[in-house]
């Protein structure tokens, strides 16, 4: 019972810690808690492991959700096109929110190397500033011009659809993810 567990969200994959409820529940200790959604009107699945080892699902209201944890990753939404690229910061700038991009190649290893730690910064962050990656093997060239992707990994931070701030990735992982810390937190304040 101590493995993470998975939700889904739509174009997300959330990873939580497993929760316990307390002693008192009736659940006690068959049951870990998964948060698929935040709005109140969502569902999120209870699973419960029988004696024999057996899992099973059953939805249950939102209303449960103080007492759960944030997600520890969450998985970068790929953008694969111009016209993504551009609804993406379309809806961003509506909501008024920032967006970290992660530019990279699949042949990349810094790229590849940092991208987990990257999800497990986009839970800390979620849901003030969203995520995004995009393969510039995948998506036109005009595309990567346009943002002025000269390195990868290269990680920008975008609001009212310009450019904020941008880190390369070419020091080592944890300088790279202090960088980025440091350029949401700018932003922010």
């Amino acid at each position: 019972m101590s493995d993470t567990l998975v939700a889904v969200k739509p174009a997300r994959l959330l990873h939580f810690r497993p929760y316990f409820p307390p002693s008192s529940s009736p659940l006690y200790p068959l049951c870990s808690f998964l948060k698929s959604d935040t709005s109140s009107s969502c569902f999120c699945n209870v699973s419960i492991r029988t004696t024999g080892g057996l899992r099973k699902v059953l939805p249950i209201s939102a209303t449960a959700w103080s007492e759960l944890e944030e997600p520890s990753s969450i998985e970068l939404v790929q953008i694969t096109c111009e016209q993504q690229f551009d609804e993406v910061l379309a809806e961003a700038e509506k909501r008024k929110e920032s967006i970290i991009i992660l530019w990279m190649a699949n042949w990349c290893r810094k790229c590849i190397y940092l991208k987990p730690k990257l999800e497990k910064l986009a839970a800390e962050y979620y849901p003030r500033v969203q995520f995004y990656c995009i393969d510039v093997n995948l998506v036109p060239q005009s595309l990567v011009n346009r943002a002025g992707v000269i390195k990868m990994p290269t990680i920008q931070l975008w609001s009212n659809s310009k450019i904020q701030g941008e880190v390369i990735g070419d020091h080592t992982a944890w300088l790279v993810i202090e960088d980025i810390k440091r350029m949401i937190d700018n932003e922010e304040a």
